[in-house]
């Protein structure tokens, strides 16, 4: 089957070619502004330094207009920070030019500010997560798997490559990124790999749901695999995430979740726990009880499992949804539930190419 193409990433390729070539018609008025200036050391001040200009490791940049602004803010900065000694001749002759106003100088900065700004749209726009946020834990007591946003071995440990956590290119907590990185094994340098997305979920069902003995989590599982399986765009669906652990690594990790939903956007998290009253608040041989001392143990059961999610809320910012024996009748509405957090979610609040190239037709590739 051909891979699908995505519309939004076509339109954008498309904008980029069409910024090009105006570029390419403007280079004789902004060398005849630049004198001396080579048009190759014009771009490489604007092109080669917005890393320097723009904190873009912990900036989330929503629109070009608004790289720009950072840009230009970090650009003067820069100028304003050499000494007399360390001029950089180019860069003061683009800050005077730009100061004075030069039209074709500035028009063609923002042009090629805004080509770089789509080029590198996925890494620059997208939320991404601290380091202490980019690795999750899961699974029973002895049977643990890390996943890691850019997992790496050193020292006997794991841990992610905090340099390379902006350039992952999968949605965070997808089913791409679990296809990318794989869940590494604690303590030991190997990694749990799937070669293709029907590989995924049969471990996801049948080693990390199943062994946890629950039929309600076997059953939601393999709605969510059906959803997987018929989704449009399956690589970007949300994972799943099975016994999501409390403090992770750790061999006594206190408590598990039964499903984790992060968000690739937001990276917000949604827990589902799962609470029948057979496991969540039965209370056996009270014959041998009095009331009172049946209340003590009902009450001990409630406030174990409120700390549990004040537990996974507090350090985790896991909101946990609960469902009970009643919403456990209906496990197609409960999935249903789970579907408005698993659908993938666009990019809100900033440009759309696709649907500015549909509307506009081809008087926005000449913008």
């Amino acid at each position: 089957m051909a891979k699908k193409r995505n519309p939004e990433l076509t339109a954008r390729n498309k904008k980029v070619k069409a910024i090009k070539d105006e570029l390419k018609l403007m280079e004789d008025d902004v060398l005849e502004a630049m004198g001396s200036f080579s048009l190759s050391s014009l771009h490489g001040i604007i092109g080669g330094k917005h890393a320097d200009y723009i904190n873009i490791k912990n900036e989330v940049i929503q629109s070009s207009d608004h790289f720009i602004s950072l840009w230009l803010q970090g650009f003067r900065a820069h100028v304003n920070a050499l000494s007399f000694d360390n001029k950089d001749s180019n860069i003061y002759r683009l800050n005077e030019l730009l100061m004075a106003g030069n039209e074709n100088v500035r028009n063609y900065l923002y042009k090629f500010l805004t080509r770089t700004y789509i080029k590198s749209y996925e890494s620059l726009s997208k939320k991404r997560p601290s380091v202490e946020e980019s690795e999750v834990w899961i699974g029973q007591s002895n049977a643990e798997y890390g996943l890691f946003v850019t997992p790496r071995f050193e020292n006997g440990v794991w841990e992610n490559d905090k340099s390379e956590i902006r350039h992952f290119k999968p949605k965070y907590w997808s089913i791409g990124h679990v296809l990318s990185t794989g869940f590494v094994i604690l303590g030991r340098n190997y990694k749990q790999e799937f070669q293709n997305i029907e590989e995924y979920l049969h471990f996801f069902l049948n080693v990390l749901v199943r062994n946890s003995g629950s039929n309600y989590e076997y059953e939601l599982a393999e709605k969510y695999c059906d959803f997987v399986r018929g989704h449009d765009s399956p690589m970007e669906i949300p994972l799943l995430i099975p016994e999501f652990r409390y403090k992770g690594k750790i061999r006594k990790h206190g408590h598990r979740l039964d499903f984790t939903i992060i968000d690739s956007k937001e990276l917000n998290k949604i827990g589902f726990e799962l609470s029948p009253w057979s496991s969540h608040g039965y209370i056996a041989k009270t014959k041998e009880l009095n009331q009172k001392q049946i209340n003590e143990i009902a009450k001990d059961n409630f406030e174990y499992e409120m700390k549990k999610h004040k537990d996974y809320f507090r350090k985790h910012a896991v909101f946990a949804l609960i469902y009970t024996d009643r919403d456990l009748k209906d496990l197609d509405e409960l999935f249903n539930e789970m579907k408005k957090y698993l659908e993938p979610k666009g990019v809100q609040g900033q440009l759309q190419f696709q649907i500015l190239d549909d509307f506009f037709g081809e008087s926005f590739s000449a913008y």
